[in-house]
């Protein structure tokens, strides 16, 4: 068998690639011959051209120089070998060229009248330019310095940068061969001036200009943006061809009738989802819709308005939750919204007892409820619907795959509207979430109070407890997040939940009422101690991020954050959201320790309240995560793109994606198999899984 048709090629296969190094290419991932040509350079340094010593020093950057050595001085000092060589240009102008290191391998190297290429960090000074240097060539007497692109790959410790570069150069032609099947069809290729994929392998691997290697770098780009587009538009088409979804007509006054029986008026954003969510339920096709809604935005009553339309059609819903707390305070928000339409709901828990369990199923199964609310516990077997028309998801993404399958599979077709509180990056909604169609609440009620959010480092703590004890005298609650339930072994520093709370009872706040609250407590224990901080029996509730999502007291106005900076600011934006519920002043305080590094990123919450600024903010300074799971923060899934980065390039795939299955719904013509092969290879394509 040939290695065109066989591409495990072993990494020690490799010409320059012996048994210890091996070991340290399979840490990165590189196992395989294939797997090391598609492991593409993060960046290059431009070896092309050298800089005129006049004009070395300008950039702040690394820079290229060549010039004769004039004079060279060396010392040692507590074991650093100092080389330094002053150096003459070809236009007569002076700098210098400095070595500093353990290592004798430069020391005794140079001489006068030598010619050098040198490249390092310039900068000037009082004698003029001076380079730290990095690399260094010696050139022959009348030798023309002739420099390249050199390729650098993300490394680690003990397999460096220029290891791998190497390797690549030694087997380019052998890698290129073993190159996987194309998955942009020829078509979309010549349409966008795309190299061939051996030849893109080549430019981005051993460049010749920067114009070829970005150029390379976008086909490959492209490729991976268009498995993972034509992976959701497969699945929207797959959808989009059942008709066997019960499609529910909408009256002609019940919006107007709808906003009547509410004690306040809708916002614009609010109306406007309800009409695109009520539209999707008028079709026979089931809807899948994502409503998307910053903290306080009202996506509640506007899920109350699907349930309502389901109702009137004779169908029922169901509302899944996360968390039993998050299930009641919906329980207890939909309720008096239905009840002027003399519409009944049931609660089901797992914490419930088996009788109230046996009645609530009852009355589902009569099709006497027209809504339930519940946790995990909707999916036992012993649940079953009359007519279930509508499944609601909250924070859809703390739900399995099947678990939101065995959700739908209660109904037949039944629409599908999922619910999240944390804003979503535009750049990342429209890829995270291909196969969805998207409502967003990007609108707050009126009347809802401004959160004032300052960040203070630790020292000003007392402070800050002074402020929570000023504000529970006022009759108001607070909150205080620590990011550690106890005292680590792994990492002391951290702030621990339970020591914080034992210091504010036992000393800083001991007059007040101190509460505690975190993941490890049975789900009684947690349930109670949100009860009694709910029923203002509790003055400061300590807590870990348990609180993160849907918790809503209105008598709480203070957040304090310990550690803030171990969050992402999404994470940060949720918890302050437990705040400003109600009428009075809001405050969210975020504390970071005196020798914390960078901070600057925790000023953005003390500028803006805009959830959606803030998680496309967060993804520019966190990354994308992985776009599969639940993992929000660092490197993605993609292996070439970014989201953020490459937005353009990824709308530009999703047209073609959108083209390509409309032509070919199955992917079954020759042209698309490499697409069809890239589908089931892509990590990004098999974990794009979020909405399905």
């Amino acid at each position: 068998m040939s290695e065109r048709s066989s591409p495990e090629v072993r990494i020690e296969d490799l010409s320059g690639v012996g048994p210890k190094s091996a070991p340290l290419f399979r840490e990165l991932g590189l196992d395989t011959a294939r797997a090391l040509l598609e492991y593409l350079p993060f960046r290059y340094d431009d070896f092309r051209f050298p800089t005129p010593a006049a004009r070395l020093g300008e950039t702040g950057g690394e820079e290229n120089a060549v010039g004769r050595v004039v004079a060279v001085k060396e010392r040692r000092v507590r074991g650093l070998e100092i080389v330094e060589v002053d150096l003459v240009d070809d236009a007569g102008t002076r700098f210098s060229a400095k070595w500093i290191g353990r290592n004798r391998y430069v020391y005794g190297r140079f001489h006068e009248g030598m010619r050098l290429f040198v490249r390092g960090r310039a900068e000037r000074n009082f004698s003029g330019p001076m380079v730290a240097v990095t690399h260094y060539e010696q050139l022959g007497e009348a030798e023309e310095y002739r420099g390249d692109l050199q390729p650098v790959y993300r490394a680690s410790k003990d397999l460096p940068s220029r290891k791998i570069a190497a390797v690549v150069k030694k087997n380019l032609p052998r890698l290129v061969e073993l190159a996987p099947p194309d998955p942009i069809p020829m078509a979309v290729a010549t349409a966008r001036r795309y190299p061939t994929l051996r030849d893109a392998y080549r430019a981005v691997h051993a460049p010749q200009t920067p114009e070829g290697a970005n150029a390379a770098r976008e086909r490959f780009v492209f490729g991976e943006f268009l498995a993972l587009a034509t992976s959701a538009q497969l699945r929207r088409s797959e959808r989009e061809r059942d008709h066997d979804a019960r499609p529910l007509r909408v009256p002609a006054d019940l919006l107007e009738r709808f906003e009547r029986a509410l004690p306040f008026a809708l916002t614009g954003a609010q109306r406007r989802t309800i009409r695109e969510i009520w539209a999707d339920m008028g079709r026979d096709v089931p809807m899948n819709r994502l409503l998307q809604g910053d903290v306080g935005s009202g996506k509640t009553l506007v899920a109350a308005a699907a349930v309502l339309l389901a109702a009137v059609n004779g169908t029922q819903s169901a509302l899944m939750a996360p968390t039993e707390l998050l299930a009641w305070q919906h329980a207890g928000k939909l309720a008096p919204l239905l009840l002027p339409f003399g519409l009944g709901s049931e609660a089901l828990f797992g914490s419930q007892s088996g009788r109230a369990r046996t009645a609530a199923r009852a009355r589902l199964a009569s099709g006497e409820a027209a809504l339930v609310v519940g946790t995990h516990a909707l999916l036992t077997e012993g649940v079953g619907f009359d007519r279930l028309g509508l499944a609601i998801i909250d924070e859809q993404h703390r739900f399995g795959v099947e678990q939101r399958a065995r959700l739908r599979a209660k109904g037949a077709s039944p629409h599908t509207l999922h619910m999240t509180a944390t804003p979503i990056p535009r750049t990342l909604a429209q890829s995270l979430y291909a196969d969805l169609d998207i409502s967003t609440i990007d609108e707050l009620p009126p009347g809802r109070t401004p959160i004032d959010t300052f960040a203070v480092r630790t020292t000003r703590l007392p402070a800050v407890y002074e402020f929570v004890r000023k504000v529970v005298g006022r009759g108001n609650q607070a909150y205080v997040v620590a990011p550690a339930i106890d005292e680590s072994e792994e990492d002391q520093t951290l702030a621990s939940a339970v020591a914080e709370a034992a210091r504010l009872r036992e000393d800083v706040l001991a007059e007040l009422r101190v509460g505690l609250l975190h993941g490890r407590l049975s789900s009684r224990e947690k349930d109670e101690a949100m009860a009694r901080f709910a029923r203002g029996e509790t003055d400061v509730l300590v807590s870990t991020t348990v609180i993160e999502v849907g918790v809503d007291v209105a008598n709480a106005t203070t957040m304090v954050v310990l550690d803030a900076h171990r969050y992402g600011l999404a994470q940060l934006h949720q918890l302050r959201g437990r705040v400003g519920r109600g009428a009075a002043k809001s405050y969210c305080i975020l504390v970071y320790p005196d020798d914390a590094g960078e901070t600057q990123r925790l000023d953005i919450l003390t500028r803006t309240t805009d959830g959606f600024l803030i998680a496309d903010e967060d993804l520019r300074l966190r990354g994308p995560g992985q776009l599969g799971g639940t993992i929000q923060s660092g490197n993605s899934d993609l292996r070439f793109g970014d989201l953020r980065r490459d937005i353009h390039i990824y709308r530009a795939a999703k047209s073609a994606a959108e083209s390509i299955v409309a032509g070919d719904p199955r992917l079954t013509q020759p042209e698309h198999s490499g697409l069809r092969a890239a589908l089931a290879s892509e990590p990004s394509t098999r974990t794009l899984l979020l909405s399905s």
